[in-house]
């Protein structure tokens, strides 16, 4: 029996995504609650058409695998068969500000949870949205050419990126 929700979603998205474990070193119940969401979140609602598998006929929906190999992201993007068609890889030198910026100001986000006013919370969310928010327009560019995509799904993306820099 059909789901009516599934058919009505567009062919160009997202409909498993997974991060290469070999690279998460570490991570806190924080950083897991982070990951999880933004997975949720992403297979939940997202655009993603890779550009070159697109024009060589593949429709999606499209399996992801997320990775750090010799400082920059590779995205394997694979078919709902997992029938590998292709893999970018994006430089990540531009990204490392913004990540250590990230990482800073969730630190202080959740150590501001614990003991903060909400007045206090809220200030330092607004400077962590900034930060993703400039962070995801970046992916955006990095991508252009290569994946049509939208901003919220690039802010979930940049999300699972981090994860994937957490040295411990």
């Amino acid at each position: 029996m059909n789901n009516p929700s599934s058919t009505a979603r567009p062919q160009y998205r997202i409909a498993n995504i997974a991060l290469d474990e070999d690279t998460i070193l570490w991570r806190n119940a924080d950083v897991e609650q982070e990951r999880r969401v933004a997975i949720f979140d992403l297979i939940e609602e997202n655009t993603f058409k890779p550009v070159r598998s697109v024009e060589r006929g593949a429709d999606g929906p499209y399996h992801l695998k997320l990775s750090v190999l010799d400082g920059r992201l590779s995205l394997l993007i694979s078919d709902q068969n997992d029938e590998m068609l292709e893999t970018l890889l994006i430089g990540l030198a531009r990204f490392r500000r913004p990540i250590r910026e990230y990482f800073a100001i969730c630190d202080s986000y959740y150590q501001a949870i614990r003991k903060a006013t909400p007045s206090e919370i809220e200030t330092i969310d607004m400077a962590r949205r900034g930060i993703h928010d400039h962070a995801a327009e970046l992916l955006l560019e990095r991508l252009e050419g290569k994946v049509e995509t939208d901003f919220a799904t690039a802010r979930r993306l940049f999300t699972l990126i981090c994860v994937l820099h957490i040295k411990g």
